[in-house]
């Protein structure tokens, strides 16, 4: 692991713990995490509901998707707590007088909104879904908006590894054959490792220090600097949408980091800017294995991706812990 990969799963998610803010009567509407999960096509509505349901249930203010029009009346139904834009378009669904520059200004203009993006969940190849995600990472980077990056929206990263080289605002959550490919993407022979742990940091590295959750029976999380291995006790049901949770449990950690570093409570102010995105990824996969464990231990085999959404609150209180605002 990398030099600086130094402390115990405790003292890590101690760590996590001083960035979450207290519950202040001084705080306004949308500084605690304001979060836009961009995916939703078609044939996928789940995960982008998953993703902005978990940021949600964990404690982010204002919870956005922004989808294609068909995937907005299904997602709208599940929860009237979601704000959906059907701004995202399907190469096949675009009339006039919408054209690609239009639908990517559209999307363009929410970004001023949030302070953190999820790109990907029920995205989909479809070409103008993925060209207009490829335009908000460009308009990310240059406005420095950290963004989350899994399913569909990793082919981004594979096939145009530019679009995220360097950014280190910038979250991978590849499963094993997304690691795969994106190790290939940038010439990184994975099995020249003897040590896996080393495997994640070098991917990190080869993307110029992007930080990198490589989904497994272990999770490891690097960013070439800081490297962890996240093994809390997960359910043993693999059903597929799990890693939405993932990614929205992330986002808003990464919304409340924003929190600590602008220092809108008195902290200690000890951590970094490189360490509390490693750490804010860290705690989004202890999160959701907690959240998976409980899920299975109610439901067994029957477990579905949806059964973790209302865990979230107890895994990050099993986990990670309140403030104590008695202490502040």
């Amino acid at each position: 692991m990398a030099a600086a990969a130094s402390g115990t799963r405790k003292e890590l998610l101690a760590k996590v713990h001083k960035m979450v803010p207290p519950m202040l009567e001084t705080f306004h509407k949308g500084q605690l995490g304001r979060v836009a999960v961009i995916g939703g096509s078609e044939d996928y509505t789940g995960a982008p509901y998953f993703s902005a349901m978990a940021s949600a249930k964990l404690g982010c203010d204002m919870s956005h998707v922004i989808c294609s029009p068909p995937a907005s009346a299904t997602i709208k139904s599940y929860s009237p707590n979601l704000m959906v834009h059907p701004y995202m378009r399907l190469s096949n669904a675009l009339e006039k007088p919408d054209t690609e520059a239009s639908v990517q200004k559209a999307v363009l203009a929410m970004l001023p909104r949030v302070h953190v993006i999820v790109i990907g969940p029920g995205l989909g190849r479809d070409p103008l879904m993925q060209s207009t995600c490829a335009a908000v990472i460009k308009a990310a980077r240059e406005q420095n908006i950290p963004f989350v990056l899994d399913a569909d929206g990793l082919l981004i990263a594979q096939e145009q590894p530019e679009l995220v080289q360097g950014y280190t605002e910038c979250v991978l959550t590849p499963n094993v054959v997304e690691f795969g490919r994106l190790a290939k993407a940038r010439g990184l022979d994975v099995k020249s490792f003897e040590d896996e742990s080393q495997v994640c940091a070098a991917l990190a590295k080869a993307y110029g220090g992007v930080t990198i959750i490589q989904k497994g029976a272990k999770d490891y999380i690097s960013n070439g600097e800081y490297t962890y291995v996240s093994d809390g006790e997960g359910g043993k049901k693999r059903s597929g949408g799990q890693g939405d949770t993932l990614t929205g449990s992330i986002a808003t950690l990464l919304g409340w980091r924003r929190a600590y570093l602008d220092k809108l409570w008195d902290h200690g102010g000890e951590l970094t800017e490189k360490e509390t995105l490693a750490l804010a990824a860290f705690g989004g996969s202890a999160i959701t294995r907690e959240c998976s464990r409980l899920a299975f231990v109610e439901k067994g085999r029957s477990l579905q991706a949806g059964d973790l959404t209302d865990k979230v609150h107890q895994a990050f209180l099993n986990v990670v812990g309140e403030k104590d605002e008695s202490k502040l």
